[in-house]
């Protein structure tokens, strides 16, 4: 039977933290320990454990394969100790850091502008967010939500949907004006089609031309590493680009971008979803309000 005096938990705390702030000396802080105790703490849980959990180097921390399956079922069960304590509350205030990655133009266009309200229904949250259009692994990269597009692979990760996007070719009335405006797909052979630089990107346009689909490559003198850096060089009057259609909305509104071949547009849709680690139904309420805010909102 398992020492009675061996307050398991607490160490969970203090490894989950060590993990998530990147090191002893930040932990102890949040705990109001030193940074001694704190190693010499989790020094203690591996020895128990009889397995390495981090490498301690000069850069700082990195969790080993059997670390990161012990912060990973940590935080699991503290989630679930969470929820135990919360089922003989009367109620409760999401409170605590989440830390959210996003695709950029998701975060430039639905994400940053709702911050503020969504600080206002929730003022004990604070949120730490990260713009990249790079998969990134939420486990190593100690976030609590990821936001990505497009069809998700195989993985034991939890995805909520929060909605779809049509796409749309879109170019200045500059660039159009000076390039003429295409009335079919065959006259994107005189046009700068701008792309993605990362390998994963579809380096294709689909279009539906007499009842058949085609596909045009994605040939231009200029790649970019994410959405809205192709967006600002549209709107620059550099070429064209196929852009999410919340990304540009307020632009075609505007009279900033104009959709070209729309009637031949294929008309397809991508899906964004939240993904999240899986937390066996229980999770932490900061996270619960942002997605359900989130998942309220959508793409809109």
């Amino acid at each position: 039977m398992a020492r009675l005096d061996i307050n398991r938990s607490g160490e969970m705390e203090v490894f989950v933290r060590v993990v998530e702030l990147g090191g002893f000396s930040a932990a102890a802080r949040a705990f109001r320990m030193t940074p001694s105790a704190v190693s010499k703490l989790v020094a203690r849980l591996e020895d128990r454990l009889g397995a390495r959990l981090v490498h301690r180097n000069t850069r700082g921390l990195q969790l080993t394969s059997e670390g990161c399956v012990f912060y990973e079922r940590s935080v699991r069960l503290l989630a679930d100790l969470e929820e135990a304590e919360r089922g003989v509350t009367t109620s409760e205030t999401p409170s605590g850091r989440v830390r959210i990655n996003a695709n950029v133009p998701f975060g430039t266009h639905i994400l940053l502008p709702r911050v503020q309200d969504f600080l206002a229904l929730h003022p004990a949250i604070t949120l730490d967010i990260t713009l990249t259009d790079q998969v990134v692994d939420l486990l190593e990269a100690r976030t609590d939500v990821a936001i990505r597009a497009g069809p998700l692979k195989p993985s034991n990760l939890i995805a909520r949907k929060l909605g779809e996007t049509r796409y749309a070719i879109v170019g200045s009335p500059a660039y159009l004006q000076r390039m003429g405006t295409p009335r079919k797909v065959a006259d994107l052979e005189r046009h700068n089609r701008l792309g993605f630089s990362y390998v994963r990107a579809v380096q294709h346009w689909p279009f539906v031309e007499r009842g058949a689909t085609v596909s045009v490559p994605c040939v231009g003198n200029v790649q970019a590493s994410d959405g809205e850096a192709l967006r600002h060089l549209v709107l620059g009057g550099v070429g064209l680009a196929r852009l999410a259609g919340f990304q540009v909305r307020e632009d075609l509104k505007a009279g900033r971008l104009v959709a070209v071949l729309e009637d031949q547009n294929s008309g397809d849709t991508e899906a964004v979803h939240a993904v999240f680690l899986d937390t066996a139904g229980h999770l932490p309420a900061r996270v619960r309000a942002f997605l359900d805010y989130f998942s309220k909102v959508g793409l809109g």
